[in-house]
């Protein structure tokens, strides 16, 4: 077991703050793994972390100690985590990002495109007998919804568990590449499997439109369904680096951004990067890697939100409140026997949840402001690394032995009627070992699932709730409003019969009215 990374950045003062404090700082005693801080009253604080970085340090430096040990576990099916917390304003997009995620110097780089460049030099400098599959998604959660940043009409995406997968977003558009140079490595009598070929041949059988000739061996019959899939909607194919990162700029440029006082161009979202990489020699192995750049917190009396943005930042503070609980939890986990972690309570620390509590390596970068006027906000942030920094985790590598050692009834199959169909049509097309052979691929991939399993019925049992609970309070919302439409309704109309009232009342007792009643 080992305890979450934890590090410190201190951005450079910004315009306003020299305006404010001129150079004055609150941060003292500075070396690469501790420092002072001087809160609102002067009271000098320590704090200690893995590492520190001030104005001074490098974005290469930045990348080295953080996400360069974590990108070279994942190559190797080790799973990883970067997580950048802080207050609005502090530094975390531009630590992810850089200026400029396409045109920028090799020194202004962010951690993104190092960690993308940092992959697939890997991969190009693996053995060549290793085959390679790497994945990314990118997902937004913005007012509790997991949207799509490749696909915008994706803007209510489900986050999932399964055994093999752990936690994942179902749905999620993916830029796809395959081995070092973009095309399926083809060895001499070997075979190439990958997660995609189950739903791969799957839509070549049952998907109208998908020509595909089905060649004497399984491995010629994989490269013909490989430009098929891709041609689909749910994957985007890139051949390197460089299209990947034009991938992540299109999906950057619909995230949701705002105007506050304190940040020109504030994220009003939690931005999720997903890698997923599988490399096949003897074994398989595969890898995923998370970058979190999180939205920051915020106070509205600084940030002067109002109306939806206000909205917002109280959606990110109460996400935000959330992951500190979850932190919480974890701390007392080890003491506290059958402690609760509440990692439903949002969709943040559910998507988060493997990278806090699971089998990952994960770093968590404090991104802070080291003026005088932000002493209190850093000061939190500092707080809830120095608690995130007590939580233990336990990174293992994820493998599978060579499939032909498997005998074909070492996984369960549930022979049910559709199962049946598909089978049949493939017995019809290929050898019969073949066949055994993606049986096997398509339950361990979870195409083909034994509802029998606790843990599987489980998970499906807890996606339904989830999935009832959303729309129940979609629907809540709804009738709320309309409740609220109709009280005012009502309102308007009780002061019209007031008025009406009123009026009657003073006509009745006019003495012009009274003659004419008289008169009569």
């Amino acid at each position: 077991m080992r305890n979450i990374r934890v590090c410190a950045l201190f951005r450079p003062l910004n315009e306003k703050e020299k305006s404010d404090h001129g150079d004055s700082v609150c941060i003292t005693g500075v070396d690469s793994e501790s420092f002072i801080i001087k809160d609102e009253k002067q009271e000098e604080i320590e704090f200690c972390f893995d590492r520190v970085f001030h104005q001074r340090s490098k974005q290469d430096d930045i990348y080295e100690f953080v996400a360069l040990p974590i990108v070279r576990g994942v190559v190797n099916g080790v799973n990883g985590a970067i997580i950048t917390y802080g207050q609005t304003g502090a530094g975390k997009t531009y630590t992810m990002e850089g200026p400029n995620l396409l045109d920028c110097e090799e020194k202004e780089k962010g951690l993104l495109p190092r960690v993308v460049d940092g992959i697939f030099d890997i991969v190009k400098r693996s053995d060549d007998m290793a085959k390679y599959i790497i994945k990314l998604s990118m997902v937004e959660i913005y007012m509790e919804r997991v949207r799509d940043l490749f696909d915008l009409s994706k803007d209510h995406l489900q986050i999932k568990e399964s055994r093999e997968q752990g936690i994942f977003v179902s749905g999620v558009t993916e830029c796809l590449s395959a081995s070092a140079d973009g095309e399926p490595k083809r060895e001499a009598g070997g075979i190439c499997l990958w997660p995609e070929i189950g739903i791969s041949i799957l839509a070549a059988i049952f998907v109208p439109g998908i020509t595909i000739s089905y060649a004497p061996t399984l491995d010629d019959t994989l490269f013909s369904i490989w430009n098929a899939r891709i041609a689909g909607k749910s994957l985007i194919p890139v051949s390197d680096s460089a299209q990947a990162l034009h991938c992540l700029s299109s999906g950057i440029a619909n995230r949701a951004v705002g105007h506050t006082q304190m940040n020109m161009a504030s994220s009003r979202s939690h931005c999720v990067y997903i890698f997923s990489i599988q490399q096949e020699m003897k074994e398989k192995r595969s890898g995923k890697l998370i970058l979190v750049d999180l939205a920051g917190s915020e106070k509205a009396d600084k940030t002067g939100a109002v109306g939806r943005v206000l909205e917002e930042a109280k959606t990110i503070n109460k996400s935000l409140s959330a992951l500190g609980n979850v932190i919480n939890a974890l701390t007392c986990a080890s003491t506290i026997r059958g402690n609760h972690i509440p990692y439903r309570d949002s969709k943040l620390t559910r998507i988060l949840q493997d990278a806090l509590g699971g089998d990952t390596h994960t770093t968590l970068l404090c991104c802070c402001s080291p003026s005088p006027s932000n002493a209190s906000e850093t000061l939190s942030t500092l707080r809830f690394g120095s608690r995130a920094r007590h939580v233990k985790a336990s990174a293992l590598e994820n493998f599978k032995g060579n499939e032909d050692t498997k005998s074909p009834g070492s996984v369960a199959l549930i022979k049910d009627e559709s199962c049946e169909r598909i089978l049949e049509k493939m017995r019809q097309r290929m050898k019969i070992e073949d066949v055994q052979l993606l049986e096997q691929l398509f339950i361990l991939e979870g195409i083909f699932f034994n509802p029998n399993s606790i843990e599987e019925s489980k998970a499906a049992y807890e996606d339904a709730v989830s999935s009832t609970i959303s729309s129940l309070q979609e629907a809540v919302k709804v009738l709320t409003i309309k409740v609220e439409e109709l009280k005012n309704d009502k309102e308007a109309l009780a002061k019209e019969n007031k008025a009406l009232k009123n009026q009657i009342i003073a006509a009745q007792s006019s003495p012009f009215l009274s003659r004419i009643c008289r008169w009569k």
